[in-house]
């Protein structure tokens, strides 16, 4: 009775492991477009294009209508980010078309590279 209790443990975890390698090479050739599960690896100058809603310079942040923001898993929406420095926000104002790069700083979602195209 053990070996029959025994045999069938081991059978049981054998397909189970064999339905997740089954599953995960099904899903190997699927390309994930909304960013969440993307394995397309960003480069690290991978720029966002998105529209100034909002200057202020006394806080240091800039309202952005912006595209997806594939390094940080964020998808296209509206919202305030810190500028990296003053200087970076001073040729900017509202309506202005620009490209970004986003980043968490410490816990800040940062906007540390701004280009007008």
């Amino acid at each position: 009775m053990k070996k029959f209790v025994t045999v069938t443990a081991v059978f049981c975890a054998a397909l189970t492991l064999a339905s997740v390698a089954v599953a995960a090479d099904e899903m190997a050739g699927m390309k994930m477009d909304n960013g969440a599960m993307s394995t397309a690896k960003p480069g690290k100058s991978q720029l966002t294009d998105a529209v100034v809603k909002e200057v202020d310079p006394s806080t240091g942040m800039v309202t952005l209508q912006h595209g997806a923001l594939t390094n940080i898993g964020m998808s296209a929406m509206t919202m305030a980010y810190k500028a990296k420095d003053a200087a970076m926000i001073a040729h900017v104002k509202e309506g202005d078309k620009v490209k970004v790069r986003v980043e968490d700083v410490n816990g800040t979602l940062t906007i540390v590279k701004l280009e007008k195209p």
